[in-house]
């Protein structure tokens, strides 16, 4: 079948950044949520009352998800969209007005008796949110006073969210030279990304210095904005009285802090059993020590040619199909209805996500394909964050928003099934040697990669209490950071990697880095009790992910798992999944020296 690599947008908004239903949409939004502020300011806060209002602030919550998605599908299809950055704006600014009028809500909620509280969440418009209401009452009495938080969300229009903006518009204005067979080409970050991730190390060592040229001549504006946001972030969480960084990022994760510590505790004590491999796989590229731009790149074997778009949505659909056949039925629908956005072209903003729109209870995909191992696996993450949000479409809309840690759990599951079932299908053994590093780099990804952008970032913000740091600082602490997660394993590191990494210049999530890992290593276990089911355990998944919004990470666990996510056995015996990886890995490759 002939699949769509160009996203179809128009059964959600007819017309674009300019269309007319999209303005009328906004405007009515925009009316709605003056009247709501009105009518809050008007009336007494009962039972009743307080009910009625948290129903209809889900539904706009509803319709700002679904302008705030199609705003990011539009400026991510084309960077140099000028009236679809301008959209942002508003978005921001009905984003803010509604978790204003939410936090006079919570107000009222806090100060409710335990008496009236369960008067309330017994009400029936509200069953199926109760763990979130209760979340949102116990954050409310951590928070300022509703007037201060409100005036805090309007500064952060001009301010915080406007220096995040300012990072996104200069990404996208990025233009770098680059020379490929005697032409010398003008490419996007994200296309210069995809340089980086070449068969031919020779591509990838030139991308790599030119990537570290062009983020270094942009790091002065770079470090300003990095710097702004984090001090933003930082006086706002003085005035709450919040000592500990990790406390919003932990909170918004549903996660405790011993959670979290278990895991990259755990992570630590086997990255020796890791060395081998990459020392395994830097002979194999020919190199004493792997570079930087080594860490995820394909090895350079038969057989391992590139996958056409079209063969690779039918591979991910086939292998779908035998463990979560509704995962494949879902996937053949997005695929053929035009959900994804992968063509390889200029003006695209750089890397892929997935983004949900509520009320028409679809999802849209973004990347730039261009038939690499790599991109097949982002393909079939993404998908899995689409089936997540598919799994929750017709639950309240505060039931449907799972933190970032579980969001990836469905992703990181949807790439396990795939990467398994090629290995096991590889034509040759050259072709097997091939999946099995790319399975086992994605997992570095994860372990050393991403702990050094957590690395990084703690001390950051940390150093960010006592001054602004030059660039010269970031530079220093990202290579440490580096050395420190790689275990000095590498030849080289990437110092400008705080400039060029869009999720350290996020406003919408602080510690955009720790939930990959969690999600990676947590769907292990939940791919391991799979297979050991088979198809028959597809309803209990659905029900899993189901529950990733209204519970703790920890609880979630416990009820579907039956682990302790604050010990450290889960968390080794799903390393030990890696860990199988690595020994077969080397197996085949024992006669390279």
């Amino acid at each position: 079948m002939k699949y769509p690599e160009v996203w179809e947008l128009s059964s959600i908004f007819k017309g674009g950044s300019e269309s007319e239903e999209f303005k009328a949409f906004v405007k009515e939004t925009d009316e709605l949520l003056e009247k709501l502020e009105a009518k809050i300011g008007e009336q007494e806060a009962t039972i009743e009352h307080l009910e009625a209002t948290i129903v209809e602030i889900q539904s706009y919550m509803q319709r700002t998800r679904q302008a705030g998605a199609f705003i990011s599908c539009l400026t991510a299809q084309d960077v140099k969209d000028k009236q679809a950055t301008l959209w942002q704006g508003k978005m921001t600014e009905q984003r803010t007005k509604l978790s204003a009028i939410w936090g006079s809500i919570e107000e009222d909620l806090a100060a409710l008796s335990a008496e009236k509280w369960n008067e309330l969440i017994s009400r029936p418009a509200l069953n199926g949110v109760t763990f979130n209401l209760e979340e949102r009452r116990q954050q409310a009495m951590e928070k300022l006073p509703p007037a201060e938080e409100k005036l805090a969300g309007q500064l952060a229009i001009d301010g915080y969210h406007a220096w995040g903006n300012v990072y996104n518009e200069a990404v996208g204005r990025m233009q770098v030279p680059f020379e490929e067979n005697g032409e010398e080409k003008l490419l996007s970050a994200g296309q210069l990304q995809n340089r980086l991730n070449s068969d031919d190390r020779a591509v990838r060592e030139k991308a790599f210095d030119v990537s570290e040229q062009a983020w270094a001549k942009e790091s002065d504006l770079f470090a300003s904005t990095l710097n702004h946001l984090a001090g933003f972030r930082l006086n706002l969480y003085k005035a709450r009285g919040w000592e500990e960084v990790l406390k919003e990022p932990l909170q918004i994760n549903r996660m405790q802090e011993k959670t979290l510590s278990a895991m990259w505790d755990t992570i630590t004590e086997n990255k020796p059993k890791f060395y081998d491999f990459m020392a395994r796989k830097a002979s194999l590229l020919g190199v004493d020590k792997l570079a930087m731009h080594d860490v995820s790149a394909p090895l350079p074997v038969e057989g391992d040619a590139t996958i056409s778009y079209e063969d690779a949505c039918d591979l991910i659909i086939k292998h779908f199909k035998p463990l979560s056949p509704k995962l494949a039925t879902f996937t053949e629908g997005a695929l053929r209805d035009g959900w994804i956005e992968a063509e390889d072209r200029a003006g695209k903003r750089p890397g892929g996500f997935c983004t949900s729109f509520p009320l028409t209870k679809q999802s849209r995909i973004f990347m730039t394909y261009d038939g690499t191992m790599a991109n097949v696996a982002t393909l079939a993450h993404e998908l899995g964050h689409a089936y997540h949000s598919h799994c929750l479409k017709d639950m309240e809309p505060f039931a449907q928003q799972y933190a970032m840690n579980v969001a990836e759990t469905a992703s990181t599951f949807a790439e396990n099934i795939i990467g398994d079932a090629l290995v096991k299908e590889a034509p040759t053994e050259d072709v097997k040697i091939a999946l099995l590093e790319s399975k086992i780099s994605r997992s570095l990804a994860f372990f050393m990669n991403i702990h050094s952008r957590f690395l990084f970032e703690t001390r950051f913000y940390e150093a960010r209490k006592e001054k602004l740091l030059s660039v010269e600082e970031l530079n220093s602490l990202m290579t440490e950071a580096q050395k420190e997660a790689y275990g000095n394993q590498l030849s080289n590191y990437s110092p400008t990697f705080w400039a060029s990494k869009l999720h350290f210049h996020i406003t919408g999530v602080p510690f955009y880095n720790f939930p990959y890992t969690f999600g990676y290593l947590f769907s292990l276990g939940i791919y391991k009790k799979a297979l050991e089911k088979g198809s028959s355990f597809e309803d209990d998944y659905i029900a899993l992910l189901q529950d990733t919004a209204s519970m703790t990470v920890e609880d979630l666990a416990q009820k579907h798992l039956n682990v302790d996510l604050t010990k450290p056995d889960f968390w080794q015996e799903a390393i030990d999944v890696v860990l199988a990886d690595v020994d077969e890995f080397m197996a085949l490759t024992s006669k390279v020296k």
